[in-house]
C-alpha cells in the first residue's frame, strides 16, 4: 500500500477521477443518444398511431354514413314492399272477384244458350204450325175462291201498339137476289200465331162457338164452310 505522502498520489488520483469522469460522460452520452432515439421513435409511433386513429375515425364515419344510407334505403324498400304487397293483395282480390263474375257470366251465357235453344225449338214448332195453317189457307182459297167466289184479304194494322195481321174473308154468292153482296168475317192472328175471330158483317150470333171449334180443330176450311152456311141460313130466314 502506497503512503499518502507519496508525491505522485495526487496525480494518479486526478488521472483516475478524470478517467472515471470520461467513462461516466460516455455512458451519459450513450444514455442520452438512446433516450433521444427512443423519444424520436416514440414520436414517430405516436404520430403513426394518431394517423391510424384519424384514418380509422374517418373510415368509421364513412362506414356510419354508409350504414345510415343503407338504413334509409332499406326503410324505403320496406315501405315500397309494403305498398306493393298491398297492391298485390288488392289485385288478387280483384282477380278473385272477376273470377266469381266470370263464373256468373258463364252461367248466364249457358242459361241464355238454353233459352235460345228452347226459343229456336219453339220457333220451329210455330213454323211447322204456320206451314200447316198456310196449307189450310191455300186449300180454303182454292175451294172457296175458285168455286164459291170467296175473297181473302190480308190487312196489316199499324195503328195499334202491337202490330199484327188481320185476315178479311169476303163471301159472295150468298144471297140469290144479290150475288155480289159481300158477307165479311174479320179474323186476327195473335202473337202466338193463333186465330182470333174479331167480327162479322152481318153479325153472326154463333160466331163465338165457331171460333171455339176452330181453336179445337185448327181446321180453317171447315170453319169457313160453317160460316158460309150460317150466312146462307141467315139470308133464308
Amino acid at each position: 500500500m502506497m503512503s499518502v505522502t507519496d508525491p505522485n498520489m495526487g496525480n494518479r488520483f486526478a488521472s483516475d477521477m478524470e478517467e472515471s469522469h470520461t467513462k461516466h460522460l460516455k455512458t451519459y452520452g450513450e444514455i442520452f443518444d438512446t433516450t433521444a432515439e427512443l423519444c424520436q421513435a416514440h414520436k414517430q409511433f405516436v404520430k403513426s398511431a394518431l394517423d391510424t386513429c384519424l384514418k380509422k375515425c374517418k373510415d368509421d364515419e364513412m362506414l356510419f354514413e354508409t350504414i345510415q344510407v343503407y338504413k334509409k334505403d332499406l326503410e324505403l324498400k320496406n315501405t315500397s314492399f309494403k305498398e306493393k304487397r298491398h297492391t298485390i293483395s288488392e289485385v288478387i282480390s280483384e282477380i278473385q272477384q272477376k273470377d266469381l263474375q266470370k263464373g256468373d257470366i258463364i252461367q248466364k251465357i249457358e242459361k241464355l244458350r238454353d233459352e235460345q235453344a228452347k226459343r229456336k225449338e219453339l220457333i220451329e214448332v210455330k213454323h211447322k204450325a204456320n206451314k200447316g195453317r198456310l196449307k189450310n189457307l191455300q186449300k180454303a182459297r182454292l175451294i172457296f175462291q175458285d168455286h164459291l167466289g170467296l175473297e181473302i184479304r190480308t190487312i196489316r194494322d199499324k195503328s195499334q201498339l202491337h202490330q199484327g195481321e188481320k185476315l178479311q174473308f169476303v163471301f159472295r154468292n150468298i144471297n140469290p137476289a144479290d150475288e155480289d153482296c159481300a158477307y165479311v168475317v174479320m179474323m186476327g192472328i195473335k202473337e202466338d200465331r193463333s186465330y182470333q175471330i174479331m167480327s162479322s158483317d152481318p153479325e153472326l150470333e154463333c160466331l163465338q162457338e165457331l171460333e171455339k171449334h176452330l181453336m179445337e180443330t185448327n181446321n180453317l176450311a171447315a170453319f169457313l164452310v160453317n160460316v158460309r152456311k150460317e150466312f146462307i141460313s141467315q139470308v133464308r130466314c
